[in-house]
């Protein structure tokens, strides 16, 4: 079959034969991630009402130091921290999950066209006339993904565990809305952490046949069926985890009341 070789031509920026409104994608994806970067970057560095009875804001888990009983290291800041910072627990971990979001593969796509306009959509004029990928730094420094999703699974079995110790209340086990709003978190978060792209080359990319281990074959298989939906659960998990946080933080300031279930 003949090849016909179609020269790549660059229009002016936003320039398309497009009839559609290609602009509203890039435009919800620039508003949902600014609001949640607004909020989480406040919510971090409050440093209080990140606690309510057996509840911990995910955006504080694990907790190192902190004024709640199940703080790691109590209540003082580290002696190392710099005293011209303001302190807050927050700070000290959340640079591991916003690290596995920041470099996520779908992520880097959908933010590469809302924040940076390289391309702004398929087939619409970029603002620039050379392209160097990932190739060279600092976004070369993207392929670190990886290694943020070994800590990305590690934060998913803490926060698992926050779920548990969400159910002992001072009268004994129960369930609040609280318990609820954090169970869901987690797993929105397990769908979105389990079908990352990496983890799907992790369990069948160093096998050339996949099918020789049952075990592997249905690893990959469930990778797979979620990798199909992450960029769905990628909005999903960042909508609960931002939620889980504010449902904690309103309880903790009286603004919302937790009704315990049973």
């Amino acid at each position: 079959m003949p090849q016909i070789d179609v020269p790549l031509v660059r229009g002016r920026f936003g320039e398309t034969s497009r009839s559609d409104a290609w602009w509203l994608q890039p435009l919800a994806v620039f508003l949902g991630l600014s609001i949640f970067i607004v909020y989480s970057t406040w919510a971090a560095l409050q440093g209080n009402n990140y606690h309510f009875g057996p509840y911990l804001s995910p955006f504080y888990s694990p907790l190192l130091y902190g004024d709640a009983p199940f703080a790691w290291f109590g209540p003082d800041k580290p002696s190392w921290f710099p005293t011209f910072l303001p302190f807050s627990a927050a700070m000290l971990i959340l640079w591991a999950p916003g690290g596995f979001r920041f470099t996520c593969y779908y992520y880097r796509g959908a933010y590469y066209k809302a924040f940076w306009s390289d391309p702004p959509n398929c087939t619409v004029g970029e603002p620039r006339k050379s392209y160097l990928g990932e190739r060279f730094f600092p976004l070369i420094l993207q392929n670190v993904h990886r290694y943020f999703l070994y800590l990305a699974l590690v934060f998913l079995v803490l926060l698992a565990h926050d779920v548990w110790e969400a159910t002992k209340f001072p009268d004994g086990f129960g369930v609040g809305v609280g318990t609820l709003v954090l169970l869901a978190n987690v797993i929105l978060l397990g769908c979105y952490t389990f079908g990352c792209h990496s983890l799907r080359h992790l369990i069948g990319g160093f096998s050339d046949r996949i099918s020789a281990s049952s075990a592997r074959q249905a690893c990959y298989n469930c990778v797979s069926g979620l990798n199909g939906r992450h960029m769905r659960f990628a909005w999903m998990s960042l909508f609960s985890v931002g939620f889980s946080d504010l449902y904690v933080r309103l309880c903790a300031m009286g603004i919302w009341r937790d009704v315990r279930l049973f």
